[in-house]
């Protein structure tokens, strides 16, 4: 659970390494109280027949709005550092679908020049020394 909120605490670290369980739990975060606040800040003249799928970009709450600007640079942060964990610079996450597949690949084991391993295991090299 302390994973999913690590990226408010780094808000603005865009420095360092994150782990695949870092990025996934914060988006599964923000998708939720995304989809609630939306639901609850929803139009009241709003149907879920007919023009349903057009529900979620017609709540137009300042609310909403609110929340997308306060988990924007985190978004972005946590992203940068998981792009640096796989060894790359933090502007692979603006080419759309490479940066998605860097998002579910395992990072780099062992320290590289961004820091330190962010799930802290030893290299075999080390294991079995």
């Amino acid at each position: 659970m302390g994973y999913m909120f690590l990226p408010f605490r780094r808000y603005f670290d865009f420095s360092g390494r994150s782990r695949r369980k870092e990025y996934w739990l914060f988006a599964l975060f923000i998708w939720i109280v995304t989809v609630v606040l939306i639901v609850a800040t929803g139009n009241s003249q709003s149907e879920f027949g007919g023009g349903s799928a057009n529900y979620a970009v017609q709540s137009n709450s300042p609310i909403v709005f609110g929340w997308i600007l306060v988990t924007f640079i985190p978004s972005l942060a946590v992203a940068v550092r998981r792009c640096h964990d796989q060894d790359k610079s933090g502007w692979f996450i603006l080419i759309p679908i490479y940066n998605l597949i860097l998002m579910f690949l395992d990072g780099t084991r062992g320290p590289n020049r961004f820091g330190p391993d962010p799930k802290g295991n030893e290299t075999t090299a080390e294991t079995f020394s």
